[in-house]
């Protein structure tokens, strides 16, 4: 056996909990006689991938038709685990050098104009496919198991709620939404908090999908969705509340204080921000290692960067404002994506059949790239490579003494128990 047939035999080997086959290109196999998961090689350059540990790469040999996989998603990211040299944090560390460089690339990357192309890149894919895997409201975001037999679509009204209730939403106040998605914060705390609501996207699959709702509910007037960039938001008439779900992931690390900073401007003094997002697991890795931050960029959200919740408290400083409440969902997310993972495994034909018919074999390609995206991420944030934290944000303090008494000019009331005290909504 030649050196690179052994490395890729030790590491099938390697893999104890979930048995692994090589299938070879001439049909010599190695590893398990009777796997879980079985990995069928059309180029061998993909080999090197698979004894390197490169599971990122090895996933792009996949979205391009260089490797099949066979098995199902969970087993294959177990697998996956196993395989992997180091840990994806450690092998995202860089020097000073790198990261000044990565520095640059991030101001240089998010442009208003480059921003908008990269959302369109994600969002390009037909609405039907999202809703094969998504809830009914459609929220691409971490859900919020409140209750430990909720279902993927009560995990997610639970968290749209816990947002609104962590914001203190009051009928008549003027709310924003940054990033709204396709509505389901915006709709809700319209219809169940009073709100006049503005959201904005970059989406315009999403822009068009929302004012059709909002036309559909009879809310026009009170809920509006524009097609715009928070930099072009207007700061003349301030916010009483903001929210950011799944969105400042997109904004690049060296835009963050100023990000945190345009957010204090259109907000009013007595106002609440609640900024919801995926953070890095490690303090100095902007992605994660081993290929997959890459497959990530190069398939799913180009332009997307990671950063530790401690540089974020740092970027929330230097914007101007202070961090009143923070909380880790890590743990909703993995089984949130679990959920995303399963519907779709459970709608593979349907999903193919609506790719292709948009997009041909790009259309092939784009549905393994979500299949491997879904589980991998689940992984990601089941083993800590990746987290969620929502940060709940205002003005900075003014040297007031009456801040616990619960002054009706203040947006936080300094103790949680307002979370879940009922008579919330409108």
């Amino acid at each position: 056996m030649n050196p690179l047939l052994s490395a890729v035999d030790r590491k099938l080997k390697a893999v104890t909990q979930t048995p692994v086959q090589l299938v070879m290109p001439d049909g010599t196999a190695l590893g398990a006689s009777d796997p879980r998961v079985k990995f069928i090689m059309r180029d061998k350059k993909s080999l090197i991938h698979l004894a390197e540990g490169s599971v990122g790469v090895l996933g792009q040999d996949y979205v391009e038709g260089l490797v099949d996989i066979e098995g199902s998603m969970r087993d294959v990211m177990a697998a996956a685990a196993q395989m992997l040299p180091d840990s994806p944090i450690d092998a995202a560390r860089t020097g000073r050098l790198t990261e000044l460089v990565r520095k640059l690339i991030s101001i240089w990357r998010h442009s208003v104009e480059r921003d908008a192309k990269q959302i369109e890149f994600h969002y390009d894919l037909s609405e039907s496919f999202y809703a094969l895997w998504q809830d009914p409201r459609r929220v691409y975001s971490c859900a919020y198991y409140r209750e430990p037999g909720m279902n993927l679509a009560q995990a997610q009204e639970a968290k749209i709620d816990h947002i609104c209730r962590k914001l203190r939403l009051r009928p008549g106040e003027r709310f924003l939404d940054i990033g709204a998605g396709w509505g389901g914060l915006l709709l809700w705390a319209a219809e169940n908090y009073g709100v006049d609501a503005t959201g904005i996207t970059l989406s315009r699959n999403q822009h068009a999908h929302v004012t059709r709702l909002i036309e559909e509910k009879g809310l026009s007037g009170r809920v509006r969705m524009e097609l715009l960039d928070y930099r072009k938001l207007d700061e003349s008439q301030p916010y009483d509340k903001i929210s950011s779900v799944g969105m400042f992931e997109h904004v690049g690390r060296a835009q963050l204080p100023e990000y945190f900073a345009k957010l204090r401007r259109l907000l009013k003094p007595s106002g609440l921000i609640l900024n919801h997002g995926i953070t890095a697991g490690g303090v100095y890795n902007a992605e994660l290692g081993n290929g997959m931050g890459e497959f990530i960029d190069k398939y799913i959200f180009p332009g997307g960067e990671l950063t530790h919740a401690s540089n974020v408290l740092e970027a929330v400083a230097l914007g101007g404002l202070e961090t009143v409440d923070m909380e880790n969902l890590r743990p909703h997310y993995a089984r949130t994506l679990w959920a995303w993972s399963d519907g779709l495994e459970a709608q593979l034909d349907r999903a193919a059949e609506i790719l292709t018919h948009d997009k041909g074999e790009q259309g092939m390609k784009s549905l393994r790239a979500y299949r491997l995206y879904l589980a991998g991420c689940a992984m990601g944030f089941e083993h800590g490579w990746i987290s969620l934290h929502q940060f709940l944000l205002a003005p900075l303090a003014t040297g007031r003494s009456d801040e616990l008494d619960n002054p009706a000019d203040l947006g936080y009331p300094w103790r949680r128990d307002y979370i879940y005290d009922g008579g919330q909504k409108a």
